[in-house]
């Protein structure tokens, strides 16, 4: 009883503003219960709203999640985490819609890595060779220079066969309305423009040597300068090798086999292509991640307003490359399949019902209930968010994590490479984005301002749950979801005030409005937020 006082009197604003949230929500669904229906139909509303809460919540919580991860541990605002959303749905829905496209980008994509997997073994050959101080800082830029060469003449002849945003025919708003449809199709396959394949192929491998020489180069320039750290390796880093040789036969076998397996993917069922879609850009999330951390935010981790202009950029940069690539009209991603049901049997009045014809909608109390929205994407948060849990709190990366978050002099004090821990840090934030996409792209279609208006309502969620704070991006995207959701609902039947004759509807801009101003008014009482931490 004592620790429970001390706990109340330590936390007192806390459980305050949770009570006063508390109370505000029980009158919220109390306003939406029905009094002339009967039974569990009463309640009908309040169950159909706060499922929709919970899925706005979910998408929400997937984006908050890696954005409170890495300012947590590196401080780094990413006000691009709402554009690499949107890439995780851009991507997905190629994946989904028209998976040929995948298939043709994946072999010069993989021929380009393998390039940068023989760092190691550039790094260690630098080091035994010793150059010249003139002849060392003429190579980086000499390789840099070949590898724009190689790579301007070689990409633009490789044959990607995709969609022309100019040509309704055969646009992504065309493809997207012919998937809703049931129906996957895709141009002929095209060749290599004026040159062979081997050319082509070989100078997509010799451009990303050339880029990774480059990059060594840079790297030894500045451990000359003492700009760097890092000692000399005495033995050949030979795994580089197998790396580069595993990477380069993966993307000539899918080169030669590139028409079957196109061909394959467009037949499988829609489950198993969003499943696919999934991997795809939860994996190009990952990816861009890693380069983003290592290339562009590593060099101004001490200048953090440096930090904040330079996402803002690459966020305008990812919207006007996706506008150039996807263009700018609004379309949809087609659900899979297991969700998409509308035959006999539907919608599905019992679980087992649902299961069995894989519909679309399910009856709860009288009312339908989208499976997809409401059912798999509040679930699916549920598994990330414990999944991500047991990561930080049950890992030896979570430990490093935590107490970089604490303490990050004391981390490197101990030996631990925190640049490695950095990477893979932004890397997982920017994948749990890109999986927000994907999963999201169903749900509210496909559009450039998708990112835009995600990035405003995870800022005010992890404003509310408290930025540095995991639990706290949870509870903040629930409270934002839910307030979303209601408010929603009330502007359809509207919420009876007292002395006024007609119920008070509120109009759709009031949505956002309602959610900064709870904003505002927790961090007036609390201003680290709910769970935040105090600096």
């Amino acid at each position: 009883m004592t620790t429970l006082l001390q706990s109340f009197r330590k936390n007192r604003a806390l459980w305050v503003t949770l009570l006063v949230l508390c109370i505000t929500f029980l009158m919220a669904v109390r306003g939406l219960v029905d009094p002339i229906a009967e039974g569990g139909e009463r309640y009908k509303n309040v169950v159909i709203t706060i499922l929709r809460g919970l899925s706005t919540g979910s998408i929400i919580f997937l984006v908050a999640s890696g954005f409170s991860i890495i300012f947590g541990l590196m401080n780094v605002l990413n006000m691009a985490h709402g554009a690499l959303f949107m890439i995780g749905a851009y991507v997905g829905w190629t994946m989904a819609v028209r998976p040929d496209t995948v298939v043709d980008a994946f072999t010069p994509l993989v021929l380009l890595s393998a390039g940068f997997t023989l760092l190691p073994f550039l790094d260690w050959s630098l080091q035994k060779l010793n150059l010249p101080k003139v002849a060392g800082g003429l190579l980086p830029w000499v390789g840099l220079i070949l590898a724009i060469v190689v790579l301007g003449f070689a990409f633009p002849k490789y044959p990607i066969t995709s969609w022309d945003v100019g040509s309704y025919e055969i646009s992504p708003t065309n493809y997207a309305f012919a998937a809703s449809q049931g129906q996957l199709v895709a141009p002929e396959p095209e060749g290599f423009a004026g040159i062979s394949p081997l050319v082509g192929l070989g100078s997509i491998i010799l451009g990303g040597i050339l880029a990774a020489i480059s990059m060594a180069g840079f790297a030894a320039n500045r451990r000359r300068s003492g700009a760097g750290t890092g000692s000399t390796k005495e033995s050949l880093p030979w795994k580089s090798f197998l790396i580069f040789i595993g990477l380069v036969f993966l993307g000539w076998i899918v080169y030669f086999f590139n028409t079957p397996i196109s061909t394959f993917l467009l037949n499988i069922d829609t489950t198993w292509l969003f499943i696919l879609a999934v991997l795809v850009a939860v994996a190009t999330g990952v990816l861009l991640g890693a380069l983003i951390e290592a290339t562009l935010v590593r060099p101004l981790y001490e200048t953090h307003l440096y930090v904040l202009m330079l996402t803002l950029g690459v966020s305008s940069i990812i919207i006007e490359v996706v506008r150039a690539i996807w263009g700018a009209p609004e379309f949809t991603m087609p659900r899979p399949s297991i969700f998409d049901g509308t035959g006999e049997g539907c919608p599905a009045e019992s679980l087992g019902a649902l299961i069995e014809h894989k519909c679309s909608t399910i009856q709860v109390l009288g009312g339908r209930v989208r499976t997809y929205n409401e059912i798999f994407i509040p679930i699916l948060g549920i598994v990330v968010l414990i999944t991500v849990w047991i990561l930080l709190q049950r890992t030896r990366l979570g430990m490093i994590v935590r107490a970089g978050v604490q303490d990050s002099d004391m981390v490197k004090a101990l030996g631990i490479n925190v640049q490695r821990i950095f990477t893979i840090v932004f890397a997982l934030g920017v994948g749990l984005a890109t999986l927000g996409g994907v999963i999201g792209a169903p749900s509210t279609g496909l559009t450039t301002t998708l990112g835009d208006s995600l990035l405003i309502n995870l800022l005010v969620a992890l404003a509310i749950g408290g930025l540095t704070s995991y639990p706290g991006a949870a509870a903040g995207a629930l409270i934002v979801g839910l307030l979303q959701q209601f408010i929603i609902k009330y502007g359809q039947i509207g919420i009876h005030i007292p002395f006024m004759d007609e119920p008070f509807k509120p109009t759709p801009p009031l949505v956002p409005a309602m959610t900064v101003l709870l904003m505002v008014v927790i961090l007036l009482v609390m201003p680290n937020g709910l769970f935040g931490r105090k600096e």
